[in-house]
């Protein structure tokens, strides 16, 4: 996801968005885990994704 399209979000969108992520995070870490993905560079930009949009709600909520 990118920046630009973060800012547009309401702080309760980037909170749904932000646990929609997070559980898809976990499910690629473990299928990871059992077997190798196909494209392990996913789990870095999911990654990054999550910390995006940590920091944009930190930014909204102050």
């Amino acid at each position: 996801m990118k920046q630009a399209d973060i800012k547009n979000l309401s702080a309760g969108d980037i909170q749904a968005k932000l646990a929609e992520l997070k559980t898809q995070y976990s499910k690629l870490k473990l299928a990871h885990k059992i077997s190798p993905i196909e494209n392990p560079i996913q789990i870095r930009d999911l990654r990054r994704s999550i910390a995006r949009l940590n920091t944009e709600l930190t930014t909204k909520q102050q």
